[in-house]
């Protein structure tokens, strides 16, 4: 019987603890698999990291999982920018660690200017590290392209040479050399990934800092020189739809390539974190929800800024992808960032918890969207109540 659901995997926290694979995870991947090794059920990897590329992330999960991953399995926090091609052939800014150029290339964009090409050009930029501040003056840079926009893959290494050259490049319109008599605004665009504030690493801490924490350092410079709000034109991976909204269309495509002729309809997203992976499946599941009853866009009446409005306008795939999923069940484990009822708000406390609220600036705090369908101990659980839901052996 061709099946009517797929799932979408988290990876860290889910499937591996940093590079080791969790036990859960191999068992999962048994019952998913037939003898020969291929998934009976439709799979997309839902990861917010992106500091590597995807075929490389394909690699480590076949390695990790013990049966064959391929890239189009694989969806990294920026994978959903090869939808925003209004900016691909715009001399774009590129910051964050790893092949950030070669995945800038592959997403379809043809300039990228890194953060140390741009901090070679204009060395003066970068003072807050003595050792590396020039000792003499350098001659004028000239010949360095107009920088047209930002796109912040995820945290770098060294938070102060971004931050500073980030803001440099937002307040002088894309040219750090120059003096500007005012600053501009709105600002040059800038679309980032990963909204994560904490993530959960082989380190006895509960959390280590995320992209978010990063975002969250760049949004409060900005302002607190400015006076103005950082805005962006996208914020990609999850919690964010778009990323969902890619994780279907993938999941359809898997499902047309096998010849399973039946329509999915059900997706269960399975995460460990319930202001990325819970937040985001319960407000794609609300999208799904809005869409099939009022066939608007999602969220739009509920919150502007949580539906993020470039959700449809940029995805071109909606025309060849029919709209028969009807839900995204969340289903949080245990073996990550979720600890017990730690994360989710009590409702004495929910009055007052959105003074603690993890997620992003940009997305409103709703109390359920962090409450998951449905808590189990590990992946290997996860899968076997999916299974049940669906009938499915």
């Amino acid at each position: 019987q061709p099946p009517a659901f797929g799932f979408l995997f988290d990876v860290d926290g889910v499937l591996v603890r940093g590079s080791q694979a969790l036990p859960a995870a191999r068992q999962a991947f048994r019952r998913l698999a037939d003898s020969g090794g291929r998934l009976r059920v439709p799979v997309v990897f839902l990861t917010n990291a992106g500091n590597c590329l995807r075929s490389a992330k394909a690699r480590e999960l076949s390695q990790a999982l013990g049966l064959q991953v391929s890239p189009e399995q694989v969806i990294l926090s920026h994978s959903p920018l090869r939808l925003f091609s209004q900016f691909h052939q715009k001399c774009m800014l590129v910051a964050g660690q790893g092949p950030v150029e070669e995945n800038a290339q592959n997403l379809g964009f043809k300039h990228v200017v890194t953060i140390e090409a741009l901090r070679k050009a204009y060395p003066l930029l970068d003072m807050v590290d003595q050792s590396r501040r020039p000792k003499e003056v350098p001659p004028p840079t000239t010949g360095f392209p107009t920088i047209e926009g930002v796109i912040l893959f995820g945290e770098p290494v060294r938070w102060e040479t971004s931050l500073q050259l980030i803001i440099d490049v937002l307040l002088s319109n894309g040219n750090p050399g120059a003096e500007l008599q005012d600053i501009p605004y709105p600002h040059l665009p800038v679309l980032a990934c990963n909204m994560d504030l904490l993530w959960m690493a082989e380190a006895k801490m509960p959390s280590r800092f995320g992209h978010g924490t990063f975002l969250l350092c760049l949004e409060t410079i900005y302002k607190k020189v400015t006076g103005r709000e950082l805005k962006y034109e996208a914020l990609i991976g999850k919690p964010s739809t778009v990323t969902y909204r890619y994780a279907e269309y993938l999941i359809k495509e898997q499902a047309e390539k096998q010849g399973w002729t039946s329509p999915i309809r059900r997706l269960y997203a399975v995460g460990d974190n319930p202001m990325s992976d819970v937040y985001g499946a319960n407000l794609y599941n609300s999208y799904l929800k809005s869409a099939h009853q009022n066939r608007v866009q999602a969220g739009v009446k509920r919150s502007p800024r949580a539906a993020m409005p470039q959700t449809e306008d940029h995805l071109e795939l909606r025309k060849d992808c029919n709209n028969s999923v009807e839900s995204c069940e969340s289903i949080l484990v245990c073996t990550g960032v979720y600890r017990h009822n730690a994360d989710v708000p009590s409702n004495a406390e929910k009055c007052t918890t959105e003074a603690v609220f993890h997620g992003h600036r940009d997305f409103y705090f709703d109390p359920s969207l962090v409450e998951a369908s449905y808590i189990v101990q590990d992946v290997n659980d996860a899968v076997q109540l999916a299974f049940k839901k669906e009938d499915w052996s």
